[in-house]
C-alpha cells in the first residue's frame, strides 16, 4: 500500500496493530480523524492515554476498575457467597448484560494453555483458593469457554478445590447445549451430545 505522507503510514500502522482492525480499515480510521476538527481528535487522543495510565484492577476481583474495589464488589446487594469464575472482563460485561447472576466474580486473567505458554501460576487462581478459604463462599460457578483449555482449567481448579468441595462448598460448572433459537440437525455432535446429558424438565414457563 502506497502512502501519500509518512505520518499516514504510521498512523495506519499503529492503528492496523488492534485485534481486527486490517490496513484498509485503519486507512478509513485515519482519513476520517482527519476530517475531525483537531479538538476533537485530541480528546480521542487523551481519552486512550487517560485509560492507560489510570485503569486500575479490583483487588477482590481482578476487573477493570476506577478505583481499587470496583462497584460490583462494593456492592452490599449482590451474594457474596456466590462467585462466578471468567476467563476475563469481557465475560464479566458478557453476564452481568444478562442481568440473571447477582453474586459477585473472579477474573482468572485468562486460561491454562500450555501452547501459549499460560500455566497455573499466571492466573488468578491462588487468590480463588484464598476467597473459599475463608469459608464465606458457598457456592462457585464456572464460567469458562467450552474448548479443551478451559475444560483443563476447571479441572485443575476442582482438584485445587476438591476437598473444600466435599465440605459446604457447591461447585457448578454453566450449562451447555443447543442455543435458543438454532436448529438440531445443525448443532456440532459435542454440543447435541451435552444438550441431551444436561436436558431439563419441561416447564410451561
Amino acid at each position: 500500500m502506497n502512502f501519500p505522507s509518512a505520518l499516514v503510514e504510521e498512523a495506519v500502522n499503529e492503528l492496523s496493530g488492534l485485534p481486527g482492525i486490517g490496513k484498509k480499515t485503519a486507512l478509513r480510521l485515519v482519513l476520517f480523524l482527519l476530517k475531525q476538527d483537531i479538538p476533537h481528535v485530541e480528546k480521542f487522543g487523551n481519552a486512550f492515554i487517560k485509560l492507560r495510565k489510570n485503569i486500575i484492577y479490583c483487588k477482590a476481583c481482578h476487573n477493570l476498575s476506577d478505583y481499587e474495589i470496583c462497584d460490583i464488589c462494593q456492592n452490599d446487594k449482590r451474594d457474596i457467597g456466590t462467585i462466578c469464575v471468567v476467563e476475563d472482563v469481557r465475560d464479566v460485561m458478557a453476564i452481568e448484560n444478562t442481568g440473571q447472576f447477582h453474586g459477585k466474580y473472579h477474573v482468572l486473567g485468562g486460561i491454562i494453555s500450555p501452547m501459549n505458554g499460560i500455566g497455573p501460576a499466571d492466573l488468578q487462581i491462588e487468590t480463588l483458593v484464598q476467597k473459599v478459604l475463608s469459608g464465606k463462599i458457598t457456592e462457585v460457578i464456572m464460567a469458562l469457554s467450552t474448548t479443551i483449555e478451559g475444560d483443563t482449567t476447571v479441572f485443575y481448579i476442582y482438584k485445587k478445590l476438591s476437598k473444600l468441595i466435599e465440605g459446604h462448598l457447591k461447585f457448578t460448572v454453566i450449562a451447555r447445549g443447543i442455543a435458543i433459537g438454532d436448529e438440531i440437525e445443525y448443532a456440532d455432535e459435542i454440543t447435541l451430545g451435552r444438550s441431551i446429558l444436561n436436558r431439563v424438565p419441561f416447564t410451561k414457563s
